[in-house]
């Protein structure tokens, strides 16, 4: 792959993606998109990587939002592909099958914000900074704000944040379940690597049929939510993966999953 604003490597089963335009605060213009979206469609169909971690360069920013240099020469018609291809990207993530964890350090703003959201999992630095601040540019969220924040934090968390422009820092962000944990920055990256390596302990069909039942369970009625959690498990009974995993248990010893 012929990347220039995103640095790629995977390591021992997980990628490491690092959003580097560290001079432009890690902002996403419309070639850093398009290198993401193939960054993530070769994790999506590489069976050595088992899940990702992804960061900005440098201290200040995580991403700090869409480029608004580049941003501010759309007209309507451009404006409405250029969501559409933030959105491809948020929904990519988040239906990768693979657990995306977001290391949020520095200013998390706009898409940057809206793309932490799509992804399994955040933990933010002590300095993170996130918010939604479309309002103050006279324009609202396009890669998913408008729809993530209220389903992570609720409508009425979601509306303050949104309708002021307001950025909250790390702690608020836990307090009301925007990122699910605080580190100190030099710490970022290992608590993030910690938390992978934790869930690619587990077994790896179970992770994504539980990924997949609340991502598609949110967007339906309880009952009908319920009726796919009922498919699933008995999807997932009938893997391999499913009788080690409970031989392992029974014999109390170590399981090893092979994914089937």
């Amino acid at each position: 792959m012929d990347l220039k604003n995103v640095k790629y490597e995977s390591k021992n089963g997980i990628a490491f993606i690092t959003v580097n335009r560290p001079d432009k605060l890690n902002a996403l213009n419309d070639e850093t998109i398009s290198e993401l979206i193939m960054v993530f469609h070769d994790i999506a169909h590489d069976d050595c990587v088992l899940s990702a971690i992804v960061t900005g360069a440098g201290n200040k920013a995580f991403i700090a939002g869409a480029d608004v240099a580049e941003l501010s020469k759309n007209d309507a018609t451009a404006a409405k592909r250029t969501a559409q291809k933030g959105q491809l990207l948020t929904i990519l993530v988040e239906n990768l099958g693979k657990p995306v964890i977001a290391a949020i350090n520095g200013f998390t703003l706009g898409g940057g914000c809206e793309f932490a959201m799509a992804c399994t999992i955040r933990i933010a630095s002590e300095n993170a900074k996130l918010g939604q601040p479309e309002v103050n540019l006279g324009i609202i969220p396009g890669y998913g704000g408008t729809q993530r924040l209220p389903r992570i934090v609720g409508k009425g968390r979601a509306m303050e944040m949104i309708l002021t422009g307001d950025a909250i820092d790390a702690q608020e962000a836990w307090r009301i379940g925007l990122v699910n944990k605080v580190v100190p920055q030099d710490k970022l990256l290992e608590e993030a690597e910690k938390m992978a390596r934790k869930i690619m302990s587990r077994g790896p069909l179970a992770v994504r049929y539980s990924m997949e039942a609340i991502n598609a369970g949110l967007e339906m009625a309880l009952r009908e939510g319920l009726t796919l959690e009922a498919n699933l498990f008995s999807s997932i009974c009938a893997t391999n993966d499913m009788k080690e995993g409970m031989t392992a248990f029974l014999e109390k010893r170590t399981t090893k999953f092979q994914g089937q």
